[in-house]
């Protein structure tokens, strides 16, 4: 399942604006801003989505799913669990307050 920020992310990390992902993908612009103002994942005709998914791939993307695995090495971005980095936010701060040595 691809997100919308996921498919933001890919255009950012190809410089694509959403226009030229469209032209690529062989869908229209419209498709392409309704995919990524999608809520949770990304909705829309299932035939547009692989379109999409097949044009980032086609570019370089490699779309790396919820715990999964990057199988083609090289570089990459991925979010943590926002309350792992709220974790480690915490640890970092020392009882009294201050920032402790990194």
């Amino acid at each position: 399942m691809l997100t919308p920020g996921q498919l933001r992310a890919a255009r950012a990390l190809l410089g694509m604006d959403q226009r030229t992902l469209a032209a690529r993908a062989g869908v229209s612009l419209p498709t392409i801003q309704r995919m990524e103002a999608s809520t949770g994942f990304v909705r829309g005709v299932v035939d547009s989505l692989t379109k999409v998914v097949a044009a980032l791939e086609r570019e370089g993307v490699e779309l790396i799913g919820e715990n999964g695995v990057s199988s083609g090495g090289g570089r990459g971005v991925r979010l943590r669990d926002p309350s792992l980095s709220a974790l480690r936010a915490d640890s970092l701060t020392s009882t009294d307050g201050s920032e402790a040595q990194r």
